[in-house]
């Protein structure tokens, strides 16, 4: 379970952003809170390192996804 979860969180940190529609964000922005609360329930029971380095990626582009979703202020 773990392997997989590492697998498809490398996976998700390759998956190029350009071009992509907003329905697309949105599934994006989904399967990164998925993967982020899946990794961290792991975390929590073995405190490994590298876990949180890989939350700390999928979060970083979850926000631009995000940022990116909501559109830049008129001001």
């Amino acid at each position: 379970m773990k392997v997989d979860l590492i697998e498809r969180a490398e996976k998700f940190e390759e998956m190029k952003m350009s071009h992509m529609s907003t329905s697309d964000r949105v599934v994006a922005s989904r399967e990164a809170k998925d993967l982020i609360l899946s990794i961290n329930k792991i975390y929590k029971k073995t405190k490994e390192s590298e876990l949180m380095e890989i939350m700390k990626k999928i979060t970083v582009k979850k926000k631009r996804i995000e940022q990116r979703l909501k559109g830049r202020p008129l001001v």
